[in-house]
């Protein structure tokens, strides 16, 4: 499951905005293990938006996840890849209060080994990408 850095709970109260740093491949392959985020803390939050929530049963640790439906209690959150789990098929339903932001942007870091041009040239075009609300999500939820 994606765990962020605890770093990030002492800048949230001064901004609106924050970053964060992705481990684990639970949300592949939307978000890569090293991703980068601009998360957008307090946010509305809408089915079908990567979130950053405290997990409920650990709640030093944060992770990433999509909001894949709205339920009694709280969040259904599903991870984009199916096969890594450590989401609400796990834990059940998150409480609204736990989920802390939205994810608006996320960016990967230059690799060490990208050095020549065209290396660097495909590194620009991808490296920094919104992350897209799946609405598609919740129909999927459904379909189950």
């Amino acid at each position: 499951m994606p765990e962020l850095s605890q770093e990030i709970e002492r800048g949230r109260a001064l901004l609106p905005y924050g970053a964060a740093q992705v481990t684990g491949p639970s949300m592949v392959p939307t978000l890569r293990h090293g991703d980068r985020l601009v998360v957008r803390w307090g946010g509305r939050v809408r089915a079908g938006d990567v979130v950053v929530l405290r997990h409920p049963f650990q709640q030093d640790l944060l992770v990433v996840k999509r909001a894949a439906e709205r339920r009694d209690g709280g969040w259904w959150v599903l991870g984009d890849n199916p096969f890594a789990g450590g989401d609400s098929t796990d834990y059940g339903t998150v409480p609204e209060e736990l989920v802390l932001g939205r994810v608006r942007l996320r960016y990967r870091p230059l690799q060490a080994g990208q050095r020549s041009p065209l290396a660097l040239a495909r590194w620009a075009f991808s490296a920094a990408r919104p992350v897209l609300s799946d609405r598609s999500a919740s129909r999927r939820l459904r379909a189950r």
